[in-house]
Formats: C-alpha cells, sequence, structure tokens
C-alpha cells in the first residue's frame, strides 16, 4: 500500500502557495515540493491531492491510502461533493484519478502527523520568497 500524504500553504489569502507530496510504501520515498500560482489555503489543499494523486498513478494501481490534514479536502472527497464552485474542477480531477486504483482511501490526520508534507509546501513558498529577492 502506498500512502500519500498531502499539505497545501499559502502565505496570504491569496499570496505565494506551495504544496508538499510525502509518498512512501511498497518501496517508495518520494518528497515533492512544488510551488504553485498564488492562492489561498483550501485551493492549494486541493491542488496538492491532485499533484500527490498524481504521482501515486505512476507507481501503482492497487492500494493507496491518502492522509490530509485539510477536513474540507477529505470530506469533499468522501461525499464527492463540494459546495464551492471554485474547488469542483480540482475535487472532480482528484475523484477521475482516484478510480485507477484498485483500493482508494482518504483519512483526515492532525498536523502534527502531517509534518513532512507541510514542510515541503512551506520549501516551496520559502524558494519563491528568495527568488523575489
Amino acid at each position: 500500500m502506498l500512502e500519500v500524504y498531502i499539505d497545501g500553504a499559502s502565505a496570504g489569502n491569496p499570496g505565494l502557495s506551495g504544496i508538499g507530496i510525502y509518498v512512501k510504501g511498497e518501496g517508495q520515498d518520494v518528497r515533492i515540493s512544488e510551488a504553485i500560482e498564488p492562492t489561498n489555503n483550501h485551493s492549494a489543499e486541493f491542488q496538492a491531492l491532485v499533484r500527490g494523486l498524481e504521482e501515486a498513478v505512476k507507481l501503482t494501481d492497487g492500494m493507496v491510502s491518502v492522509r490530509s490534514d485539510s477536513n474540507v479536502v477529505v470530506q469533499s472527497m468522501e461525499k464527492e461533493f463540494t459546495k464551492n464552485e471554485q474547488y469542483a474542477p480540482l475535487l472532480q480531477q482528484a475523484l477521475k484519478l482516484a478510480q485507477h486504483f484498485d483500493f482508494f482511501f482518504i483519512k483526515w490526520i492532525p498536523d502534527s502527523n502531517n509534518r513532512t508534507a507541510d514542510s515541503l509546501a512551506r520549501q516551496a513558498i520559502q524558494a519563491q520568497k528568495r527568488a523575489q529577492g
């Protein structure tokens, strides 16, 4: 089973933003820190979900368990619905990607259990700040 830890971060609303993905299991140890367009925190979380699932699709078609500290993302995936139209396209993308796996789970975890993904998301923001001088 692959465990995919995801996190999005924004320095503002909107502001400089980044995503962090940490994939482990099945011999994998993948760490992704990417800058994304300035956005709000929830949008960054959904983008992290999509990017994490894209990475997982490259690695397995078996069992995937996504871990997120975002209640909005977890509940939207579980209900297959979001009230916020801004997130709907990202949710649909994530739901389509999740169909690739034999078994797909998503679970809310506290911030304290998501430190690696959080750190990767924050690194992406710091890299942008350094690039801006």
